[in-house]
């Protein structure tokens, strides 16, 4: 294994030796950076310098104590282990060897909630940690993906160099990485990424199926989404769907009909609509996308029930199209404009400080989720930093109007053609209830405070509590407005 003298001491350290480790090293080394390479498993070491790593400035460490020995101080090393208790057990293996000023980064996707508590259990022993979001799979570790970093911000002086050298670089150049803010909040942005990203592809793959409805072939459909990346779906997930719909294997099939069709997710889709509940927030496309996600794997089940109701009515699905192009780019609006009102809400509950501009300007390239309009979300939250909701803002006002039309014909024809769009469906119907002046919510309040005295509010009262004895023996004891 090479070794270094004291003068030649590396930048920064990086636990993990899965791809997405192995990645970022070799792009840290690309951009100038002296990289330390470390894995529990210690023969992975060796394995990527005599591979990957052969012939780089990278170097191998065999032990925590060496590891740390071979850092300039502050001592930076980024955790890249799977999220849970192998990061709390890296973090112990590591700590014995490390000094008051010393960088903890994980920059795996770790529940932020995680990110907090471990923040507060390092600044007692005066370690900075960072919990940082990495978007971008494999191809945007190794050539530049977006990162979220958060947390201590004292350390971000000592991380801005070497993140934003590999982060992914926007339309002007600028690297698509920033100070998200404090606490958990980068782990929080990447999550609500994940979030949206579920509810793109849900949304994708609902147009998907019904641009094959209308009887298109699969080279029909790949042509169908990469004229859409042409215009104003241009995306980093509808350029993907284009090459995935016309790629064939070595026998001349197709691909896509061989896939099994039933999705699997890592949880942290679950997180944003949990975090969703807690916070009160309407996050309608991704818990649909996830719910969908649910259903997709009930395959044997779904085989019983075609079997029970199918119909041999064929579909006549009286559409084109660029109206479901129409709709996708509406609902893939609302989809973004929910998963703002959650990093809004997170934000203040949590007192993160999110630059809500910024993050769609990290969020423009080496994300999965990069796409034309986040540009158009950055100018709208440049131009006012507190809007209150994306739907407000005179782009995204327009864009739906111009859209709405098709969006409610492609819904209501899908429906009655038994074609499920969770996802679109949910969308228009968040929409149209945001929109509404008035709701059946009073019929709602009314039951809770009939069956549990839960009071009501009454709009010619504003800001009072009322409680009716709705059978004449239910007596004057309340149990509070809005409690249950």
């Amino acid at each position: 294994m090479e070794s270094m003298g004291k003068t030649e001491l590396a930048d920064i350290a990086v636990v993990g030796m899965a791809v997405m480790g192995q990645n970022l090293i070799l792009n840290m080394n690309d951009h100038g950076f002296k990289v330390v390479a470390f894995n529990r498993t210690v023969s992975k070491v060796d394995d990527f310098l005599n591979s990957a790593a052969k012939g780089t400035q990278i170097v191998g460490a065999h032990s925590a104590a060496e590891m740390i020995s071979l850092l300039k101080k502050p001592r930076r090393v980024m955790l890249m282990v799977k999220a849970g208790e192998a990061v709390d057990e890296t973090i112990e293996h590591i700590l014995p060897y490390m000094e008051a000023g010393d960088i903890i980064i994980d920059g795996g996707n770790s529940l932020f909630t995680d990110t907090i508590r471990r923040q507060a259990y390092l600044n007692q022993k005066s370690i900075l940690y960072v919990g940082t979001g990495i978007s971008g799979g494999e191809e945007g570790a190794r050539h530049g993906p977006a990162i979220m970093p958060g947390g201590d911000k004292q350390a971000w002086p000592h991380l801005k160099d070497i993140f934003q050298a590999i982060a992914a670089k926007d339309l002007n150049g600028n690297p698509c990485c920033d100070w998200i803010g404090d606490g958990g909040a980068g782990h929080y942005v990447k999550m609500v990424h994940n979030g949206i990203e579920y509810g793109d592809m849900q949304l994708i793959s609902e147009s998907y199926a019904l641009l094959k409805a209308l009887g298109l072939s699969n080279q029909e459909l790949s042509d169908t989404f990469r004229d859409w990346n042409n215009g104003v779906l241009d995306s980093y997930l509808i350029e993907i769907t284009a090459n995935i719909l016309s790629y064939k294997d070595g026998n001349g099939d197709y691909v896509i009909d061989k896939i099994l069709d039933v999705a699997g997710q890592k949880g942290t889709g679950k997180w944003t609509v949990i975090s969703a509940s807690e916070l009160s927030q309407p996050a309608t496309v991704i818990a649909e996308a996830l719910f969908s996600r649910f259903i997709s794997s009930l395959k044997k089940t779904r085989l019983k029930l075609n079997a029970v109701y199918q119909t041999t009515a064929p579909i006549q699905l009286d559409l084109t199209g660029e109206k479901i192009g129409q709709a996708l780019y509406a609902s893939k609006i609302i989809s973004y404009a929910q998963g703002y009102m959650l990093l809004k809400q997170a934000s203040s509950e949590y007192g993160f400080d999110i630059n809500y501009a910024k993050v769609a300007a990290i969020w423009t390239g080496g994300c999965i989720i990069r796409s034309r309009f986040l540009g158009d979300i950055e100018k709208a939250y440049i131009k006012n930093p507190n809007l209150e909701s994306l739907l407000l803002d005179d782009f995204f006002v327009e864009a739906i109007l111009n859209n709405l039309t098709s969006w409610r014909e492609v819904v209501s024809k899908s429906v009655a053609s038994g074609i499920p769009i969770s996802g679109l469906a949910s969308a228009l119907t968040f929409f149209d209830a945001f929109r509404s002046n008035s709701l059946p919510a009073n019929l709602i309040q009314a039951q809770r405070d009939y069956f549990g005295a839960h009071t009501y509010e009454r709009i010619d009262t504003p800001g009072k509590s009322f409680h009716t004895n709705w059978t004449g023996s239910g007596g004057d004891t309340t149990a509070g407005l809005y409690n249950n």
